[in-house]
């Protein structure tokens, strides 16, 4: 008993060894032909102060001097992905990956409402709008970051070039009642018994909600059918847990943070507000150009439902893209479609390249 404690106690040990090691949590300069920090780029992890809380953010570009671009996460943050999944993005402008208040690196400040993520990312934006001198910078949401990047665009659009939604929010009780509906049928069809008999005992209705076991089961079972976070990532274990245990710029505690804020902070502390919100009523207009970009497989957020919230969106310009590969993470699943449309319609005010008005509401694929 005394020796297999020890084993443990030793291989618990090594772990631990191991994990600090990998753990260095120094962002990587970007290298020039030579190896060295490419001149006149910037890679940096920063923390400053953002309406009296201390939060952090890494922020990334071969050139400094491209346009800012802050992105907004969803329920955790996951800039840890482009270490397995680069997107490009920090060719074309400076990437701010904030970290919102009680989430990852802004673990400890605490928890969040609604308006306090609208009102950190508009403070935010006007500390970038200093540091980089520029009088507008782009502004992207992604999943539940959606949720709050549409109401600050839609607030202070005179600081924003252009918004971009990706796997943008609508009415997400909606969603939610069409993400079940859908996977009991595939369920059905394709003979899952065990399956069908846990969704049929947690079923999601307009007036019960979300019942927890749901949520509990949800994950698990969209990844399974590829609707989750990628159209080819069937695992939430080899997919997310693992790559955010081996992403090198985040430090051992900073990792630990990341997944104890992910079941107690970010946007999901808000999740009652996103679910009792239907944003074509909320923010039914915004005075500046906006994107959606959505993946055809994506039942986390529904492609049909964004489709139909951007159509009623009063905007000078707006574009629906759809991506044929993707499910929820198109800037993930299909870099280069992504950066082809930011450099030729967002970065150009145009939307030349979107999805023409007359295709119906509903995914071709379904």
């Amino acid at each position: 008993m005394l020796i297999t404690a020890a084993l443990l106690l030793a291989g618990a040990f090594l772990l631990l060894s191991v994990l600090r090691a990998w753990s260095p949590g120094k962002p990587r300069p970007f290298p020039d032909g030579d190896g060295k920090p490419l001149a006149g780029s910037i890679s940096e992890k920063t923390f400053i102060d953002i309406n009296g809380v201390r939060q952090g953010m890494f922020i990334k570009g071969r050139d400094a001097g491209k346009p800012v671009l802050l992105y907004l996460h969803g329920g955790m943050p996951d800039y840890f992905l482009t270490q397995r999944y680069p997107t490009g993005l920090d060719e074309d402008f400076v990437v701010v990956w904030w970290e919102q208040r009680g989430s990852g690196l802004s673990f400890h400040a605490g928890p969040a409402t609604t308006e306090q993520l609208v009102a950190d990312a508009l403070a935010l934006t006007d500390y970038l709008r200093r540091r980089f001198n520029q009088e507008k910078i782009y502004l992207m949401g992604h999943s539940g970051g959606t949720f709050i990047g549409i109401q600050v665009a839609a607030r202070a659009p005179e600081r924003y070039h252009a918004y971009i939604g990706v796997a943008q929010i609508s009415h997400q009780l909606r969603s939610e009642q069409l993400a079940y509906e859908y996977m009991l049928q595939q369920f059905r069809e394709s003979g899952n018994r065990r399956m069908v008999r846990k969704l049929e005992a947690v079923p999601v209705t307009a007036t019960g909600g979300l019942p927890a076991a749901y949520l509990r089961l949800r994950d698990p079972a969209m990844h399974r059918l590829g609707i989750g976070t990628m159209h080819n990532m069937n695992s939430v274990i080899s997919g997310i847990l693992l790559p955010s245990w081996q992403f090198r710029e985040y430090t051992l505690r900073e990792k630990f943070n990341l997944w104890r804020a992910k079941f107690r902070s970010g946007v999901s502390m808000v999740w009652d507000d996103v679910l009792a919100t239907d944003l074509k009523e909320k923010a039914p207009e915004a005075a500046l150009p906006v994107y959606f970009l959505h993946g055809i497989y994506d039942y986390t957020c529904s492609y049909s439902e964004a489709k139909a919230y951007l159509q009623r969106l009063k905007a000078p310009v707006k574009g629906f893209y759809t991506f044929r590969q993707s499910a929820h993470s198109p800037l993930f699943e299909e870099p280069e479609k992504m950066r082809r449309i930011l450099r030729e319609d967002v970065l150009a005010g145009a939307s030349r390249l979107a999805d023409p008005a007359r295709l119906s509401l509903s995914s071709p694929n379904r």
